[in-house]
């Protein structure tokens, strides 16, 4: 699940066809595991369980696929998974933050460096890229929940940062700590979100030209089909004439 949307840097993701759809849940059912392995299996006492249960929900996932992926964290033979981020440039050197989850840290370093050579990137240091970026909640309804002078209205009385509105969506932002506060009192006003989470975004954006583009879309796409990686989150920016080719 990787990293171009409605703020630029969220989520870049092909459609997914039967096959990518079955490897998408598998990557949503390993977070929703972790999750519940983390803390309590009630997404009602545990606010990263209920985001990627949210997550889980946007893309159909269906509930009993959700429920063994809880019940599977309680289990004595329940997985091994670690937590990993990785950093690196891209083609043009964009920065790129990369958050896997992986049974063998080894592997899934390896492939991501692999990745990042043969696509005309190097892959740094933890923190080498980071610096680049602040964490922040992100709170997603789409267009049809209000206008754009209603939901800034929204943000600031659940306490949110801002609210951002594009052809897409809204976006509300919030900082980490009241991530948990501003999703609820947004679900108690317009309904479940499309999407909850805790992301990377981007201080500032640099512009990629298409020929590079091409080249980083197609690192972005290895690292999405990537059983371990979850979400990658960049610093790029492509031109609306290569969005539109890619999506021909």
């Amino acid at each position: 699940m990787a990293g171009h949307s409605h703020s630029k840097n969220i989520m870049f993701r092909k459609g997914k066809q039967d096959k990518e759809r079955s490897k998408l849940f598998s990557k949503l059912a390993r977070e929703i595991t972790v999750s519940a392995k983390q803390g309590l299996p009630d997404p009602s006492h545990n606010a990263r369980l209920r985001a990627a249960i949210i997550a889980a929900r946007a893309e159909n996932m269906p509930k009993d696929n959700i429920d063994r992926a809880i019940k599977k964290a309680q289990g004595a033979d329940a997985e091994n998974i670690e937590e990993v981020r990785y950093e690196g440039y891209g083609p043009g050197g964009v920065a790129l933050i990369i958050e896997a989850l992986t049974d063998n840290r080894n592997r899934t370093a390896g492939d991501v460096r692999s990745a990042f050579t043969k696509y005309g990137g190097a892959m740094g240091e933890t923190n080498s890229v980071s610096f680049m970026f602040s964490r922040a909640g992100v709170i997603a309804y789409p267009l049809s929940k209000g206008s754009e002078d209603e939901m800034l209205e929204a943000a600031i009385e659940v306490g949110a940062d801002e609210c951002v509105t594009t052809d897409d969506g809204h976006e509300f932002l919030s900082r980490v700590e009241d991530f948990g506060e501003v999703r609820d009192a947004l679900e108690a006003k317009f309904g479940p979100p499309q999407s909850a989470a805790i992301a990377w975004r981007a201080q500032n954006y640099v512009a990629v030209p298409d020929e590079t583009g091409e080249q980083l879309v197609k690192l972005l796409e290895v690292l999405d089909d990537h059983d371990d990686i979850q979400h990658v989150y960049g610093n790029y920016e492509l031109s609306d004439a290569l969005m539109e080719k890619l999506s021909a």
